[in-house]
Formats: C-alpha cells, structure tokens, sequence
C-alpha cells in the first residue's frame, strides 16, 4: 500500500493530522483484503456507519499510527507499507510516563529509596542530574519553561530544511504513480520513452495546465469570454491524473467506459477531460515552431541522402484513418475511400531527412486526392526555390511544387523498355529513402486510439488527437534511416 499525495485526512479518532498541514507524514488507504481491514478498524476504534464509511482512495491513516519498521521508503522516494501492517500507535495506547518517585526508585533500588515525604536524598538528585534533570519540578512540567533564546528560530529553520529535502526526495504519487513505476510502464501508457523524458515534458506544461478552462464551460461562455475567464475549479482528479487518463485514450486505446470505471468518475467527466486536454495539448503543441529551416535540415542530413538527395527538404506521405460510416449518403460518399473500402479520415505528414515530423496537416475526408490534400494543406507555400520533396508515385504535385521553384523526387515509372542501371539505382535509394516516413508514420499508428474505427462522437476532436500524437511521436527520441 503506497502513500497518497492528495489532500486527505486521517481517519483515526484524536487525530487532526492532514496532508496539507504535515506533508512530512504519508497518507495510506484502508487494504482491499476483506481480513487486514477488518483488522485495522478494530485497531483504530472505529466501525463502519452512518458516520464512517471507508471509500476507496478516500479513508485513510497516517503514518503516525504504525511501527517505523513497517513502512520503508523506495530509492525513488515512494513510501510504502509492509504487507500485513497494522496501525498500533495511538494515544490511548502510549504508556503512561512513570512519576519521578517511580523512576529515581527504580534506579537507585533497595539501598537509598525515597523518603515518606517524597524527599530526594544527595544520591537520588544525582541520579536526576545524569538523566539531565535540574530538578524533577523541571523534568515533569517543563511545558511551563520558555524556551532558550534563538531556540524557536532554530527550530524553524530545521522544519524548513526538513520541508525542502522532503520537496527533493518527492515524486509524483497519484493515480498515474500506480501504473508507472518503470520506463517500460511509462512507454505502454505514455508513449514517453521513460520517465525523465515524461517528466521533462510534463513539468514544462503544467504551469499552464493549471490555468485550464474546461471544454464544456468554454462551450457555454463563447470564444471570446473563454479567453477572459478565470481557470476551471479543480475537479475530483489531479492534472496529471487527468493528463494519464488522456494518454490511456489515445496511447493505449482504452474506451470511455473503462475509464470512467478506473479512475471512479462519470462517463461524461471522462468525455470533458479528452476533449479538453486534446485541445489543450493542441494548442500547446502546435504553438512549437517544427517546420525546419533549410540550413537545420542540411546541417542533420544522413549522409545516404547526401550522396542521392542532397537537397530534399520533406519526405511526404499521407495516411488514412478508419472511420465510423455516417447514416447521411452524401457525408459517407465523401468519406469512403476507394483505397481503402470503407470510410475515413485521410492527413499528410510531412518528415525531414533526420526524421523529425516537421509537417501536419488537417484531416480530411478519405474521397479527397493526395494532391488536393497537397495543395490545401498550405506546405507548398513553405517551400522555397531549390528545395526537394521526396514522395511517393502516387503524389502527382509537380505543377503544385513548380510554382514554388521546389522539385518532385519519385521512383521513376515504369516503361515498355526495361529500366536502366540509373534508373534502377535511383528506385532502390528513393525506395530506401523514403521509407523513412512510412516508419514515422508506424510510430504514429502506435497511438492504439486509431487501432479500432474512429466513432463519429470524436469528429469534433479527432483533428487534433491527430495533429497531437504525430507531434508527440518526435519526444520518442530519433528515428534512424534503415540500415540496409
């Protein structure tokens, strides 16, 4: 059983400790065993009612009540309870301090014992003395002493270094701490390669995603007034938590339902925080400049391309998504595409020779032509004179690329007369090549929120998980040209 970073309660009776008041304490929910549960509401005094009911990740006890040996604190900073741990510390179980007459007895024994009258002999003050008493009045009822000078500042400071280290040894500890515990966790869930690369990415974004405005209260406050108001109160789960449950949609495909179940929250709770954190993200993300200049393309350039393509500036390629067949004839004719026999959605990414996705464009319907979906998505008026766009046989775009000075670089088609050795040899490095986008694009394909058919209910969001998760595909680390 792990700690809890939320602000909570201790749920023992005479306690008022909180998170928020001791940080330094951790906060532990009651064991799921049916036994060990029991167990602990013996021990605490207290029985399930009208008046106490023990809710999940709700009820909890501080780390004041057990043995120090039952809780051990991970390399990483996480605390932890032993298996079997039973709160035992409480203050009806402290033992009662033993009187002065009882301690200074017990010490001196049979020869030199303490008068009738309660009188402390020569033998009986020395022995207070080496206990460090000036007197047993003192050692008794020192609650009644001032403190020494400059002790109250000292103190101070002490529980000030104590918060600080706490600070520093401190990690995230909340509903995505439970599944991520090692890179290969924070892979599955988070596509993030590991977990400094998760947390480099998140602590750049939360300053600004605490400032966050809900899809359905910016939906009723317009455009212009959303921009104005005040952040959305925080709601039942934690940012990050509602950032994990983001990447469990898109990166490991889970329904809406399942995780409204997980993260014990309302299906519509579920549905607000996607459509708010994919255009949150999308904003974000899309503020990033990507498209390279011509000088950072050259100065990354593989050198396989520089021995064929010296000049390519983009390799394009589009890709379609399924989508759910809309009832309406003419919104299905518009998205069925003959490629791929059922309805979709159809984008164009654009990768520079170093694999960086450097161009997104917005999704369109499946029956629209790669070359129209070239000409509106607006790369060519980022292409300048001199430049190479390598693709594939299927991207006629020349007349489009020669109106910015820019030159189309496909395999050459195929002709009565049998290829040259040129001309095979061109084939071969551009098929080498260009390959480089179909992988980036596998890398994008990974998000298992486009492994089933897209339902017609994230149409007013698709667009921008889209253009999310091909920008999140560069935090993956970089993708190499194929070693053949």
């Amino acid at each position: 059983m792990a700690q809890v970073s939320s602000k909570c309660f201790c749920s023992v009776p005479l306690c008022s400790n909180s998170k928020q008041k001791q940080p330094y304490l951790s906060f532990h929910s009651f064991p799921a065993e049916e036994e060990l549960r029991k167990k602990w509401v013996i021990a605490i005094r207290r029985s399930e009612g009208p008046n106490f009911k023990i809710l999940r990740n709700s009820t909890h006890v501080c780390s004041a009540h057990f043995e120090p040996q039952d809780i051990y604190v991970t390399p990483k900073g996480k605390t932890w309870l032993k298996k079997g741990a039973i709160p035992r510390r409480f203050s009806w179980t402290r033992p009662a301090r033993q009187s002065v007459y009882s301690r200074v007895n017990s010490r001196l024994g049979d020869s030199a014992r303490l008068d009738e009258e309660g009188a402390i002999g020569e033998q009986a003050v020395g022995v207070l003395e080496e206990e460090g008493d000036g007197s047993a009045a003192v050692r008794d009822h020192d609650y009644v002493t001032r403190p020494t000078p400059g002790a109250v500042e000292e103190l101070l400071e002490k529980i000030k270094d104590l918060e600080e280290q706490f600070e520093r040894l401190t990690v995230i500890r909340t509903q995505f701490s439970r599944f991520c515990v090692s890179d290969e966790n924070f892979k599955y869930y988070t596509k993030f390669p590991s977990e400094q690369h998760f947390t480099v990415f998140w602590r750049s974004i939360e300053p600004s995603a605490s400032r966050l405005i809900y899809w359905s209260k910016a939906q009723k406050m317009g455009k212009e007034a959303a921009a104005n108001a005040t952040p959305s109160p925080s709601c039942k789960l934690q940012l990050i938590d509602e950032f994990f449950m983001y990447s469990l949609r898109t990166a490991v495909g889970l329904k809406e339902k399942v995780l409204a179940d997980m993260f014990e929250v309302s299906l519509s709770s579920v549905s607000r925080v996607i459509i708010t954190w994919a255009n949150y993200l999308y904003a974000v993300l899309g503020s990033v400049p990507i498209w390279m200049t011509r000088e950072q393309v050259r100065r990354h350039l593989p050198s396989k391309f520089r021995k064929y393509c010296q000049n390519v500036r983009v390799i394009l390629d589009c890709t379609e998504l399924r989508c759910e067949s809309p009832n309406a004839i003419t919104l299905h004719c518009e998205t069925f595409s003959t490629y791929k026999s059922h309805t979709t959605f159809k984008g164009l990414i654009g990768v520079s020779p170093s694999g960086v996705v450097t161009f997104v464009s917005r999704l369109f319907t499946g029956a629209v032509s790669d070359k129209e979906i070239t000409r509106l998505s607006g790369i060519i008026d980022l292409l300048e004179e001199g430049d190479e766009v390598m693709a594939d046989k299927g991207f006629l775009i020349e007349n489009l690329l020669s109106v910015a000075g820019a030159k189309l670089i496909i395999p050459p088609f195929k002709h009565k007369a049998q290829f040259t050795k040129e001309e095979t040899e061109q084939t071969q490095a551009i098929a080498r090549l260009r390959i480089l986008v179909e992988r980036v694009i596998r890398r994008v394909k990974e998000f298992h929120i486009f492994d089933s058919v897209i339902p017609l209910t994230l149409a007013g969001s698709i667009n921008q998980i889209w253009a999310n998760c091909c920008l999140l595909a560069n935090y993956q680390g970089p993708m190499e040209l194929n070693p053949r």
